[in-house]
């Protein structure tokens, strides 16, 4: 088979030239990198890589192609949402061969059926050397030459307005209701508090929902600067200040801190894999954790009467906060993985048991 040349461009002006398997169009992104070894059905699908080129560090993609579209409670299973949200992919090599009890296609048919431009045959042990080395940049793929883009930077745009739900939807298992406020929620985040019997409301990510019976809270990963949120943040610090149970995840964590009035940054190259090492202060535990996020909090800008609840143990940024004394939590990794192990699930049982 024929593959028609490719490149990736940086910011920088580093080429990387390679072949592509996805649809044959130019687009711009922020070029980030994840090295997480298996879970691309569900990484490509992850509203947070909303805007972004992803780079996979693992060297072979595509062996166990990609799942059928089957639903659960209303959700597709094997994926984390209804589309793919990175505006590109690029892999060391590409197996056009697939075979997995559960496939129904390859990825390169996958990507072309969205519209995602894909390139195989780079060093990506190079470019994400160059990636860590200088930081996150914007890029360019480059396929057709008669479609002009340029670089763009991602920072201000607002990222989540584009995966967040429109009008809510319910999700009906029992009595105890939470409201999930969807800045990009991974399926599975839902997946997990419905096999607990728990009914969830999905909220738009500027609804105001502090007029909606309810026991508890959940802020939603996403995409982007946390601080792009504005409308979240206010309504959070609201939700906070009438002492409702809230528990943030990723994005969800970022906000919460940027509601009690701490301050966020961005990382140099950000923490996106399944095997990020987060230590529990106060414990002599370490857990592994699945990770997509691009920001984090800086914890001395915390207030007094919040505490550093764990910590990175490869950079020893923040991993996530929680109150001296109120029901609020949160979790700058993923406790529902998917991709990625599942040992900080505890932390959504913890939540449950502050709204009792």
């Amino acid at each position: 088979m024929n593959y028609k040349e490719a490149k990736i461009i940086l910011k920088d002006g580093s080429e990387f030239i390679g072949k592509s398997f996805g649809y044959e169009t130019n687009i711009n992104g922020e070029v980030v990198f994840n090295t997480g070894m298996v879970g691309y059905p569900e990484t490509l699908t992850d509203p947070s890589y909303r805007g972004q080129i992803l780079v996979m560090t693992y060297p072979l993609i595509g062996n166990y192609g990609v799942p059928g579209k089957k639903k659960e409670n209303g959700l597709l299973k094997y994926f984390e949402s209804d589309n793919i949200h990175c505006r590109g992919l690029i892999v060391s090599e590409y197996s056009k061969n697939y075979s997995h009890w559960n496939a129904e296609r390859s990825l390169s048919d996958w990507l072309k059926e969205e519209k995602i431009p894909a390139i195989f045959d780079i060093d990506t042990r190079k470019l994400t050397r160059k990636l860590r080395e200088s930081g996150t940049m914007p890029g360019m793929i480059i396929i057709n030459n008669k479609k002009k883009v340029d670089f763009e930077d991602i920072d201000n745009l607002d990222l989540v307005s584009q995966v967040s739900v429109k009008k809510p939807i319910e999700y009906k298992k029992g009595k105890t209701k939470i409201i999930l406020v969807d800045c990009g929620t991974k399926n599975n985040i839902i997946q997990a508090f419905l096999k607990r019997n728990i009914t969830v409301l999905r909220v738009p990510y500027d609804y105001n929902f502090l007029n909606e019976k309810m026991d508890g809270i959940i802020i939603s990963n996403g995409p982007g600067n946390p601080k792009i949120c504005k409308e979240t943040i206010k309504n959070v610090s609201k939700a906070i200040k009438k002492g409702i149970p809230i528990l943030g995840v990723c994005l969800g964590s970022q906000i919460i801190a940027l509601a009690v009035g701490a301050n966020t940054y961005k990382l140099k190259y950000g923490h996106r894999s399944h095997n990020q090492p987060c230590n529990e202060l106060g414990t002599r535990k370490c857990y592994i954790t699945s990770q997509n996020h691009g920001y984090a909090v800086n914890m001395e800008t915390l207030p007094i009467d919040w505490r550093e609840w764990f910590i990175n143990e490869n950079d020893g940024t923040n991993e996530g906060i929680i109150h001296i004394s109120k029901p609020f939590f949160a979790a700058q990794f993923h406790p529902e993985a998917s991709p990625g192990p599942d040992d900080t699930e505890f932390i959504f049982d913890l939540f449950l048991r502050a709204l009792k």
